[in-house]
């Protein structure tokens, strides 16, 4: 309507400039009257300015209500607001098998909330618990060998008989009654039960040893076993199931896709020509739009995280801002997408 009237407005004009050109009357031939000329030219101009009004008009699909666009907010002197922010996902993963097999067991549902370290599926693992059971054995001996001291304690007992017999013949040798070649066979005797007792320590770390390389050959059981048992890397929503029960997989299949919503990230950009004093660890207020309710917003509390290093073409640099998300129920709060907006607070 305000189109229309200033393009009445335009015609009146018009007419007025041209019915006071003594120039342009002049050219008007006489039969043709100054007083039809004028309204076939207004009614001219009018409809002119009613179609062209009419085109500018917005049509019927497109809503002339204000949306509850975040960044009409006003913000304080001094404070920065960053642009084009969305609420985006820290950790996303294709949680994927370790080793080939047959899927036995799938323990999660699609939508479903798992925490750090849940099992969310198993691979067959008949032949690895055996692995496991027969590692565990040998371990045991080796571990009963390891501390086994009955052939230590003999070689000393040798060894104390052979030196008590030793200084017993070097009285008999200082006295004559026997030869000399008597003594020396039992200072040999005497030697010997000392290398006996060597000989035994040196077998008793052996089996230490042994018993230590047995004990890791069962980790390493343990460990395959494990690998057979898929775990969720961290807490987080049951995006996707990839992988069907009983079904083969391979190592590096993914299983199902895992999504993180505990914490989140808020990225935008700044520009960098306006705004250089931007740095790492600035005070900041988040606001997420509601998603039952666009023209409400949620409010968080925190400190800038990131700044990036460079700018882009047009002159701007990322900078995100992590926020700790709440459940309610069985669902989040705040969801991947959401648009948000970022108000940095240096003075604070």
């Amino acid at each position: 309507m305000v189109l229309q009237v200033l393009f009445l407005m335009d015609a009146l004009s018009f007419l007025l400039h041209f019915s006071t050109s003594k120039h342009i009357i002049s050219k008007i031939p006489e039969s043709f009257s100054m007083k039809s000329f004028a309204l076939s030219t207004l009614a001219m101009v009018v409809m002119t300015s009613l179609a062209m009004a009419q085109q500018i008009q917005p049509s019927p699909g497109l809503s002339s209500v204000p949306s509850a666009d975040l960044s009409a907010e006003p913000i304080k002197p001094g404070e920065i607001r960053a642009e084009n922010c969305i609420v985006i996902v820290i950790n996303t993963v294709n949680v994927p098998a370790e080793v080939d097999g047959k899927l036995m067991e799938l323990k999660f549902k699609e939508g479903a909330t798992v925490a750090a370290g849940d099992l969310m599926a198993v691979i067959d693992d008949s032949q690895a618990r055996l692995a496991v059971e027969l590692k565990k054995a040998e371990e045991k001996e080796a571990e009963i060998k390891a501390l086994n001291d009955v052939q230590m304690r003999d070689a000393r007992n040798s060894e104390k008989l052979a030196s008590a017999e030793l200084k017993a013949f070097e009285n008999l040798r200082a006295e004559g009654a026997i030869p000399y070649w008597e003594l020396e066979k039992k200072r040999l005797e005497a030697n010997r039960g000392k290398l006996k007792i060597e000989l035994s320590q040196q077998d008793m770390d052996i089996a230490k040893v042994q018993y230590l390389v047995k004990k890791t050959e069962r980790e390493m059981a343990e460990a395959e076993l494990k690998k057979r048992q898929i775990t969720a890397p961290f807490g987080g929503f049951i995006e996707t199931r990839i992988a069907q029960l009983g079904s083969w997989v391979q190592a590096g299949t993914p299983i199902a896709t895992l999504v993180q919503l505990d914490k989140l990230r808020v990225q935008g950009v700044i520009n960098g020509l306006r705004y250089p004093e931007v740095r790492r660890g600035m005070p900041v207020e988040v606001f997420v739009s509601a998603e039952t309710d666009t023209k409400k917003a949620l409010s968080f509390q925190g400190t800038i995280d990131f700044v990036s290093s460079e700018m882009d073409l047009r002159h701007q640099y990322r900078v995100w801002v992590e926020i700790e998300n709440q459940q309610q129920g069985e669902d989040w709060i705040v969801k991947p997408g959401m648009r948000a907006e970022i108000i940095v607070k240096p003075n604070r």
